[in-house]
């Protein structure tokens, strides 16, 4: 289902469904990462992804970039649940302009 608004049509979809299609997720995945708080989630990906990468912690931004990281998923999972910048906005308790401004920014 689609739903039209401000110009733009957003598809509403389950990341859940897209991942378990990709083989990328299972019933039993899902059920030990809600066992997980947030910030256990969040160091966990950053600590799997700098060890497969083999990256030196120095230099790399983390900190100043996370903001920007968590932003962009939570109005990317927003558009797709309610299918509007409108209904998003309005649940994120943002203006239109904040809306647009973190959108040019991100890749939607």
């Amino acid at each position: 289902m689609t739903v039209k608004k401000n110009k733009k049509t957003y598809k509403r979809f389950s990341l859940s469904k897209k991942l378990r299609e990709e083989n990328k997720s299972n019933d039993y995945f899902e059920l030990l990462l809600s066992n997980l708080t947030l910030e256990e989630l969040i160091g966990l990906k950053i600590e799997c992804s700098f060890r497969s990468a083999k990256m030196d912690l120095y230099g790399f931004p983390i900190f100043h970039a996370i903001t920007t990281i968590a932003k962009d998923a939570i109005v990317k999972f927003m558009l797709s649940y309610t299918g509007s910048r409108t209904e998003t906005r309005r649940i994120l308790g943002i203006s239109a302009s904040k809306l647009k401004k973190i959108m040019d920014a991100g890749d939607y």
